[in-house]
This record gives structure tokens, sequence and C-alpha cells, in this order.
């Protein structure tokens, strides 16, 4: 991996990868680049010029330790100056959870770099007042566990949310690798990600979606009930969103079922590159209010 460094010094650990359509990985909450997968990420290089981040505060990248560091206009910043160093004017965006958020940010905050979109289990942020305050509530929870009692014991709590439960089907191999990879990150870091970018603080972009124009598709798994209740919900407001529910998978999909997960992604993939012309510059939204 090289290292890209942002507007303010920070740097970013960024693998580039394979020829054609740019596409961008964008991980999960406690995630990095290599949570993808190699086998993954080696067949995607075949078909697109793949480019793998570590987000700040994850992997090998800095970790700063200011919640308003990872706020998503910082985040969606961030990941457009990576662009702008491999001299990538658009790209296809993939983000997964938290990473799908920062992705369908990009479309609203700049929509300028992104192609497309896929979202796996993503959800555009909360709707009511009650909702965010329960979750900030609950996040603060999850950023004193990781303050107070350390990376270890967090890990052990996250890894067993029912929201993880079908991941128990990778077996223990792949579990360990799994938590080894999340305990190399800052528990101070991903105290402040959560506090900075967490679902209850990051603003709502249901609003936004119909202004979203570029071809997005939406993966999710077919036991994980709750997202595909969103992406039901998402797919009636994205002018140009089609869905794909894959099956014996929870939260995870790109994990608990790659073949499939790739199948779908390199499909959409050669399917946004064929599209002629630039998408219009709309959706763009002020989110710092």
């Amino acid at each position: 991996m090289s290292a890209v460094s942002t507007r303010d010094g920070m740097r970013m650990c960024v693998e580039d990868r394979g020829v054609g359509p740019p596409l961008l990985l964008v991980h999960g909450f406690t995630g990095c680049a290599a949570a993808w997968g190699s086998e993954l990420k080696d067949e995607l290089a075949k078909h697109c010029r793949t480019l793998c981040v570590d987000l700040l505060g994850h992997g090998g990248s800095d970790k700063p330790e200011r919640p308003e560091r990872y706020a998503l206009e910082a985040l969606v910043a961030d990941l457009c100056e990576v662009l702008t160093a491999r001299g990538i004017p658009r790209a296809l965006w993939a983000g997964y959870s938290m990473g799908g958020r920062i992705a369908l940010g990009a479309a609203v905050l700049q929509p300028e770099r992104v192609s497309g979109l896929v979202l796996e289990g993503t959800s555009p942020g909360l709707d009511s007042e009650e909702e965010r305050r329960e979750r900030i509530a609950n996040d603060e929870r999850l950023a004193r566990l990781l303050e107070d009692d350390g990376i270890e014991r967090f890990v052990e709590h996250w890894m067993r949310l029912p929201l993880f439960r079908s991941q128990q089907r990778l077996g223990k191999e792949r579990l360990a690798l799994e938590r080894a990879r999340r305990l190399h990150n800052s528990p101070r870091a991903l105290a402040a990600c959560l506090r900075g970018v967490g679902l209850g603080v990051q603003p709502s972009l249901w609003s936004a979606l119909p202004r979203v124009r570029v071809p997005t598709l939406l993966v999710v798994g077919e036991e994980d009930a709750k997202f595909r209740g969103i992406a039901a919900r998402m797919a009636r407001a994205l002018p140009r969103s089609r869905t794909r529910i894959l099956p014996q998978a929870g939260h995870t999909t790109h994990l608990e079922c790659a073949p499939l997960y790739l199948d779908a992604l390199t499909r959409f993939c050669a399917q946004a590159s064929q599209k002629k012309g630039e998408a219009p510059d709309e959706g763009r939204m002020d989110l710092r209010a």
C-alpha cells in the first residue's frame, strides 16, 4: 500500500490495483482495506482499477482523536483527495455499512466525483430526533467502552452483536482473522470516529435521495431484515437504483456471500461504465448546519 496526504497532513493508506473503470472501496467501522478479502480484491482488479483505502482512524492510516475530524464532510473530502492524487476525476464508489453512508454522502456533497454507487447494508440516516438521541447515547456507551476497557473488550462485544450473528457460519479461522484485524485499531481513534460520524450525529440524507442521479446498486443480505426494509425504502426514493438480495447472508454480504457479491458488483460496474456522458451535477447539499 502507498500513502496519500490529506489537506491537513493526515496520511491515508491506499491500495491501487488493476486497470479499467475506477472503483473505490470504502470499508465499514473497525474495518480496513484488507477486510474486503484478498480473493475479492484480486477478482475485482481483473475488471476495474480498484482503490482500497484505510479510512482515517483505521488500519495503517493516521488516527486522529478529534471527533470533528471524522465528520461526514471531512471523510468525503479525504476520499476525493485520494482520487485526485491518483488522477481520477470520477469513480464508482462501493461502500459497506458506515462506508456506504460515506459513499452516499459523496454522491450528495461531491456528485461530480461519483459515477455510480454500490451501497451494501447502508442507511441514509435517522428520521426522528428521538431515534438520533437514542443512537448518540448508544454510540457514546460504545466510545466509553473503547476508552475505558480497551480494544480487546470492545472487539469481543462488537463481534457478538446480533447484527453479525450470521457471521458465525464463517468458521473459527476466518473469525479469528477478522478479530485480529480489528485489534490493530486505536481505541481512542475509534471512539472519536463514533462521535464524529455515528449514525446519530450524521445528518439524514433521506431527503436528498431523489437528487442522486447516478446508477445505484443496493446490496443486502436475505437474513438482514432491518436493512432489507431500509433498502426497499431507499429504492423507492432513488431514481436510478436496483436491489440485489443475497441469499444465506446477513449484514456483511461481501464476507458472508463473497461469490454472489462479486458477481453483483462486477456486473454493475460493467453496466455503469457503459453509460455515456456525464451525470448532471445535481444533489449537492451543504451538511454543515
